[in-house]
């Protein structure tokens, strides 16, 4: 498990991504809004990716485990392993009752933290809409910075400290 502040994030590995993406819990016990749709949607993805011979552990999703009373929160992870130039991009999601509260920032902060620790990591990426003005001040507060704009999204950047 990988520990930030208040938060435990444990990795989804391919049997529980498949519950998860099919409707079930993926062996963990979730807070009651959850698990979020967008953490389903990166089991769905780990699952691609194992077809196509292209998972890598350690590079999926991640619960994300809220310390104070254990319960799942939410989903963290990368799209994937490192690019050839080195980056990888990661995306996160709480469920409703969890939000505001400085769980994704630590998360966020652990995550990188993990990833810069391996070698052959430049940075890291995170894409967010536009209007997402939450999840900007998120990534802004683990350390990212702006690098650039397109069809709605702005891109961030965080590179290898």
């Amino acid at each position: 498990p990988i520990r930030g502040a208040g938060v435990v994030l444990c990795e989804i590995g391919p049997s529980a991504a498949a519950d998860l993406h099919t409707g079930g819990e993926g062996g963990f016990v979730w807070a009651e809004d959850g698990p979020p749709e967008g953490t389903r949607i990166a089991a769905g993805m780990l699952g691609l990716a194992r077809e196509v011979g292209e998972y890598h552990p350690g590079w999926g999703p991640y619960a994300i485990i809220r310390a104070a009373d254990r319960l799942a929160i939410g989903g963290i992870g990368f799209h994937g392993a490192p690019d050839p130039e080195g980056q990888a991009e990661i995306g996160y999601d709480l469920v409703p009752s969890a939000r505001g509260r400085g769980h994704a920032t630590d998360a966020v902060r652990a995550l990188a933290a993990r990833a810069f620790a391996r070698p052959g990591l430049t940075a890291l990426r995170a894409v967010v809409e536009e209007g997402n003005a939450p999840s900007h001040a998120v990534v802004r507060r683990a350390g990212f910075r702006r690098d650039g704009s397109e069809d709605g999204t702005v891109r961030y950047l965080l590179r290898r400290p």
